[in-house]
């Protein structure tokens, strides 16, 4: 991005921020002051009539808006137009460049004037309209599938099982597009039998496969994450899911480079396998290692050159026994590279040397891991998943019915968000006896698990009205509806067992009671839910993923780049919510979060580490979301910056004021 449009989002943000401030103390004046009964000053209409029926009028009628037949002495009766004046107004928007308009003092009187009326109207008869029923997206049904079974849905594989969620407004959890097609329905069906097996174990199951992959261009000369073990450079971490106690086969695949050799095979260097953290097998790669070698070209004007092997990975493979249940598989190699990050990895040609000692082929990198298992299997062993489901195991076949009954209970109640009595679980209790006629204890708990998970209490957010309700009333909504409310809007899950408790003893309205949960599911990691599906909509983070700047403009750029964009947007909308900072700090902060990729790509210096950190910021063009490298990624073209589509993106994600359609 050039210096001028790197002026221009610093003028823009001065001006966003001004506005922000002016309406933030007119909402204050308006929550918080008492308002005065009063007719409308007739000079409000006067100025209404004066720089704006000039144009919206029953002549003209532009941009569809008439004024002069509207009467803004009583707003409330035509509230949706009065909406987009305040808008128009509150953007600086109206009059347009080269009309006349008021004075500043003027101009703010007549939209606080506005917004006071109509606000004061929808307090003393507030209609919240009537919300259709809120079909759980993909996404929240992978989390309370997750919270409710202590299962990894990563093994799940949701996103193959269900259909895309569509969406509206930038948002794929509004409840009007969460529409129910034969698709999904057959998708639930698929992913109850496949959850059900995962979650209490399937002793018939034979050996599987899985592969995790390294993005080819994601460069390993540094440590990869905070989840890897310091002093380490490069590798992959696989959180597996092993269904059974029993042997499992591990092999490791490395880079080759455009044709077929493993890259970085000149120098010997030592591949750990940790299980949980502990080392349990370690590697010798290169250096020695046996296997065919092509031709040793001659170096290239003092480039350094390295030996390609074949079969270089051939012998990287073996077995391990493994407890049953989600653990996490690690690969890495200890660093020895003198320089801390690495650069853009491109094609390599049929020369096989490399260019010089920055080239990231001479060293080796993970490609693949590949487990195959179980082996020799035993039992399906204590997974956090069946501890989970299995409260009781019954003793003698006297006990089984009651034992049924009570794990059933237990899943309704997550399930269903509420308290559940026994006419709750009849259907599941009669699929339990289906089951237990055709199989043992556990085969029947699985079947009615299959019925929990396409129940509509459980793939719906229900809300019910009072006993006493009439039609057209508005009422507050229950506090169970109100901790599922929270949840999902925090977590994008069902709620917890603390959270349901309150709620069922009436309490989680209670201001204080209602503050202090927020406050605590705001600390909780499932709150990054919230950083992850509103604000990556919001600020169309996920867009990163689909933008490949030109390579010949911004050779720079690859995989790691544009996971520290993504990251550092994410960090610093974390930090807003976790401590309860002031919104205009989105705008106008003097600090980021970055690592040492990102600072240098910045030219911020003095920042080392892979790790992520709050680093000051002295340049006024990089403070706050607007000069943030994935907030200019995505309002940008692949070669150059697009000021159209920025401000586009100004005017609907931070001003609430989309441009209206094109003529």
């Amino acid at each position: 991005m050039g210096e001028l449009d790197m002026r221009t989002e610093s003028a823009f943000r001065r001006r966003i921020i001004a506005n922000a401030s002016v309406c933030g103390v007119l909402l204050a004046a308006i929550g918080f002051a008492p308002v005065a009964a009063q007719t409308p000053d007739a000079q409000h209409s006067a100025v209404i009539n004066s720089y704006c029926v000039i144009c919206h009028n029953a002549d003209l009628k532009t941009a569809g808006l008439e004024l002069d037949s509207a009467d803004i002495a009583n707003p409330a009766a035509n509230a949706a137009l009065w909406e987009k004046v305040i808008r128009k107004l509150r953007t600086g928007a109206m009059p347009p460049a080269g009309m006349p308009r008021p004075n500043a003092e003027t101009y703010d009187a007549v939209a606080s004037y506005l917004e006071t009326t109509l606000d004061r109207v929808a307090m003393t008869k507030p209609d919240p309209g009537r919300p259709a029923i809120q079909r759980l997206n993909r996404t929240e049904y992978a989390n309370a599938i997750r919270d409710l079974l202590a299962v990894d849905t990563n093994i799940i594989d949701i996103d193959l099982l269900l259909p895309n969620d569509d969406s509206s407004y930038g948002f794929d959890n509004i409840g009007d597009v969460l529409t129910v097609s034969p698709v999904l329905m057959e998708g639930y069906l698929s992913a109850a039998r496949k959850i059900s097996r995962v979650a209490l174990g399937d002793v018939a199951a034979g050996a599987e496969g899985q592969v995790y992959e390294v993005p080819r261009f994601l460069v390993q000369w540094d440590r990869m994450s905070e989840d890897f073990p310091l002093g380490s450079r490069g590798g992959l971490t696989a959180e597996h899911y092993f269904p059974r106690d029993g042997e499992y086969d591990l092999r490791v695949r490395l880079q080759r480079n455009g044709k077929t050799y493993v890259v970085g095979t000149e120098f010997p260097r030592r591949l750990d396998v940790r299980l949980d953290g502990e080392v349990i097998k370690q590697f010798t790669v290169g250096g020695d290692a046996p296997g065919p070698r092509p031709d040793e070209p001659s170096s290239f004007n003092q480039g350094v050159f390295e030996h390609y092997l074949v079969d270089a990975d051939e012998n990287l493979h073996f077995r391990v026994s493994v407890k049953a249940g989600m653990r996490k598989i690690q690969l890495t190699f200890p660093n020895h590279i003198s320089e801390p990050e690495g650069i853009f990895q491109p094609p390599v040609t049929d020369y096989a040397y490399a260019w010089d000692y920055g080239h990231p082929d001479l060293e080796p990198a993970i490609a693949s891991l590949t487990i195959d298992g179980p082996y020799n299997a035993g039992g399906i062993g204590e997974t956090a998943s069946r501890k989970r489901i299995l409260v009781c195991t019954p003793k003698a076949a006297a006990e089984e019915e009651a034992c049924a009954r009570q794990i059933l209970s237990g899943l309704a109640r997550r399930a269903f968000r509420r308290p559940v009595s026994d006419p709750d679980i009849q259907d599941w209790m009669a699929l339990y006896q289906v089951g237990r006629s055709r199989g043992d204890f556990e085969d029947s708990i699985r079947l009615a698990l299959q019925r929990v998970l396409v129940d509509p209490e459980f793939l719906f957010r229900i809300e019910r009205d009072p006993p006493a309700a009439r039609a057209g009333d508005a009422y507050r909504p229950s506090d169970l509806e109100l901790a599922s409310r929270l949840s999902f809007f925090l977590w994008s899950s069902i709620p917890d067992e603390q959270l349901i408790e309150l709620a069922d003893n009436e309490r989680l309205s209670e201001p204080q009671v209602l503050e202090r949960e927020v406050r605590r599911m705001l600390a909780d990691p499932r709150a990054n839910a919230l950083v992850d599906n509103f604000a990556g909509q919001w600020l169309y983070l996920r867009n990163v993923e689909m933008v490949w700047p030109n390579p010949d403009v911004y050779p720079e750029f690859d995989a790691n780049l544009r996971q520290s964009l993504q990251r550092e947007t994410a960090l610093f909308f974390e930090s807003q919510l976790r401590e309860d900072r002031s919104v205009l700090e989105l705008l106008d902060a003097d600090y980021s979060f970055l690592n040492e990729r990102l600072a240098r790509h910045y030219g911020i210096p003095h920042v080392y580490g892979s790790h992520f950190r709050r680093v000051a910021l002295t340049d006024e063009n990089r403070k706050g979301l607007l000069g943030q490298g994935s907030i200019l990624t995505v309002t940008s073209y692949a070669t150059r910056t697009a000021p159209t589509i920025r401000g586009k993106w100004l005017l609907e994600n931070i001003l609430g004021a989309p441009p209206p359609p094109p003529p």
